[in-house]
């Protein structure tokens, strides 16, 4: 009867050294392969990051999200956007919502955003253009190439920008919505960038590099087990004409639901505003 005890007990105590066994990797055990991978990941971060570029063409397209956070002279606001982006045409619509007015009279309307190689285009953009019409923009004149401007950073000029990555470290694994995702730090440059970047970014990215304050960009991206970026967090710095200052912006693109259909139908010459549009 004592050995018959003994042996449940002892059946016992195996049994719950195998379930907290579970539990423990449940709750992120990390087996050779995955400490491999990590090996790997830390090994070679730069050359890493100058493929994610290329990793989202060959995934075709997503869905993105988008927040961009400008903060100067005390005031912080925060331009949301949402949409969809196809890497392999560079082609992207994004619903770009406004901050609300600060009396809380003003309802602003979304602005409708089309992105395409070396142009943007805004409709509902206000400053007397008129509701029905779009107002393109050649974003090689813009002082940010875009980076900025639209309210929203152009998802593939996002991992482009990676390119230019001069240093960055492994920081961990970790998830993003639910994702698996490596984490990686560093410092890309808009220079760099422009040089080794895809023909239709270059002019935009060239740009970039003038207008900004420093042409350093200090990032966090997060890429799943295929090398497609998850999240990219990029932090801007450019000079105020009108105010004198320098802007700080953070600007995060989210990827997510990669594969999923995109039309994008970029507006007819007639459908164009080309007026005066006001300050």
């Amino acid at each position: 009867m004592v050995e018959r005890q003994l042996r449940l007990r002892g059946n016992a105590v195996a049994l719950a050294a195998a379930t907290a066994g579970l539990v423990v990797c449940a709750a992120g055990c990390s087996g050779p392969g995955a400490a491999a991978e990590d090996a790997r990941a830390a090994e070679n971060p730069v050359g890493i990051l100058h493929r994610s570029a290329e990793n989202l063409v060959e995934a075709g397209s997503s869905k993105a999200r988008t927040s961009m956070e400008m903060a100067t002279g005390g005031t912080r606001v925060t331009i949301r956007g949402e949409g969809v982006y196809d890497y392999e045409d560079q082609v992207g619509r994004l619903k770009v919502l406004l901050p609300q007015d600060p009396a809380g009279i003003d309802e602003r309307r979304p602005i409708t955003e089309l992105l395409a190689p070396g142009a943007l285009y805004m409709k509902n953009r206000g400053a007397g253009v008129p509701a029905d019409k779009w107002v393109r923009v050649d974003t090689a004149t813009l002082s940010d190439g875009n980076l900025v401007t639209g309210g929203a950073t152009d998802p593939f000029a996002a991992a482009e920008l990676l390119r230019g990555t001069r240093k960055a470290t492994y920081v961990g694994r970790t998830s993003v919505a639910g994702t698996a995702v490596r984490h990686y730090r560093g410092t890309a440059d808009l220079a760099v960038a422009a040089r080794d970047a895809s023909p239709w970014s270059r002019a935009s990215l060239r740009a970039a590099a003038k207008g900004f304050a420093t042409a350093t960009v200090p990032f966090d991206v997060y890429l799943d087990d295929e090398g497609r970026i998850r999240k990219v967090r990029h932090r801007f710095s450019f000079v105020n004409g009108q105010q004198k200052g320098t802007v700080a912006v953070s600007s995060t693109t989210l990827l997510y639901d990669f594969g999923t259909p995109v039309d994008v139908r970029l507006p007819d010459a007639k459908d164009i505003y080309a007026g005066r549009i006001a300050e």
